[in-house]
């Protein structure tokens, strides 16, 4: 092998560098193996293992004692699955995670995209909406007053913050609050489906790795602790709609997509204002069906008293796409420029207006405001 490696360095100095550095590693290897672990200090000292190790067969067999997990919004989530739900600002996050929610407490089939469990449990945890702007969704208005109201399954809980509470001295952080908050409303409901609207109140900060990983954690930790099928809403920055929607477009950290155990997206159509689109984005407990080849798509209606998706067909995400023309060219560079001149740095910028860093640079050589 070092024979093979040799061939490569140039220089004689270059070749004793590097069978000196090979030597190293073959003698702490040697040094490791002469000397193994003694295991009976470590447990003397109290150590406890991080891992539970046994053979693959015996894992096997424990996990089919357990029933395999079952459907809650057809192959977009799962029981047992900390799910993440992104898309823009305004595109209906809401209203589509309000209406799994009700499906979910009443236990309903809802056409292809369906809950295939029983009744339960499920607590909206509401930090998006007021009472009354709730109610305007799920209620038709008549003069002053909304009426004919929507008549949810009892199993459906709604939380919003108290108003009224101030952070108790126990607790440093409002998170730290938050966290117990959540647990003690699980606790007193035996709630099983969790929905998070939206995942800023649960971390300040969840843009970079250092902020995400332990936000996925305390869901991951939750989420074990009382067997909770977890949904978790979640923004995306300023995107370029002429691409296809992809893991980078969630706000924050990629570690929010390697941990979690599914995730899925809203897309708005370019063909159609009114119309939208699902599509997978993570998967682990089937295959991907509904990927950039074959989205879902719907529109937002409210015929009477309950503001909700309607499923109609499928597509191709390349159809809802927008076609950029020489002026929205021309829109972007002028943004990049603004940018550029508040102290914003390319990389910054790209992220903003969802294109690549080189785009940017070009923009900016263009105009003469290349730093």
């Amino acid at each position: 092998m070092i024979n093979s490696k040799t061939n490569h360095i140039k220089t004689q100095e270059q070749q004793a560098q590097f069978i000196d550095f090979a030597d190293a590693i073959l003698a702490e290897a040697e040094t490791l193996i002469a000397e193994p672990v003694q295991v009976d200090e470590i447990e003397d000292d109290g150590f406890q293992n991080l891992f539970k190790i046994q053979t693959a067969n015996l894992w096997i067999d424990e996990a089919k004692l357990r029933p395999a997990p079952k459907m809650l919004f057809g192959e977009f989530w799962y029981e047992g699955e900390v799910c993440i739900l992104f898309a823009d600002t305004n595109v209906g996050k809401s209203i589509l995670a309000v209406q799994i929610a009700d499906n979910i407490a009443k236990g309903e089939a809802y056409g292809l995209l369906c809950s295939e469990t029983k009744a339960q449990k499920v607590i909206y945890f509401d930090f998006e909406l007021s009472d009354k702007q709730f109610e305007g969704r799920y209620s038709e208005k008549a003069n002053d007053y909304f009426t004919n109201h929507y008549s949810f399954s009892e199993n459906f809980y709604r939380a919003e913050i108290n108003p009224d509470n101030f952070l108790p001295d126990r607790y440093e952080t409002f998170e730290e609050y938050l966290n117990d908050s959540i647990k003690f409303a699980v606790a007193n409901t035996g709630a099983k489906v969790l929905v998070i609207d939206n995942l800023t109140y649960l971390r300040n900060e969840t843009e970079r790795a250092k902020d995400a990983l332990p936000l996925m954690k305390h869901l991951k930790a939750l989420k074990n602790k009382f067997d909770l099928s977890i949904l978790v809403l979640a923004h995306t920055p300023k995107r370029d709609m002429s691409k296809p929607i992809t893991r980078n477009d969630l706000q924050g950290s990629k570690m929010l997509i390697n941990f979690c155990d599914s995730s899925f997206a809203i897309g708005e159509s370019n063909k159609d204002k009114s119309l939208r689109y699902l599509k997978q984005i993570k998967v682990r407990n089937s295959e991907f069906k509904f990927d950039s080849e074959n989205v879902v798509l719907c529109e937002i209606s409210k015929p009477t008293n309950f503001l909700s998706f309607d499923f109609s067909d499928f597509g191709q995400e390349k159809d809802h796409l927008k076609d950029y023309s020489t002026n929205d060219k021309d829109e972007r560079i002028t943004e990049a420029r603004t940018l550029a001149a508040e102290g914003k740095t390319q990389a910054e910028i790209a992220r903003i207006l969802g294109v690549t860093r080189m785009s940017i640079g070009r923009y900016l050589k263009a105009s003469g405001d290349q730093k």
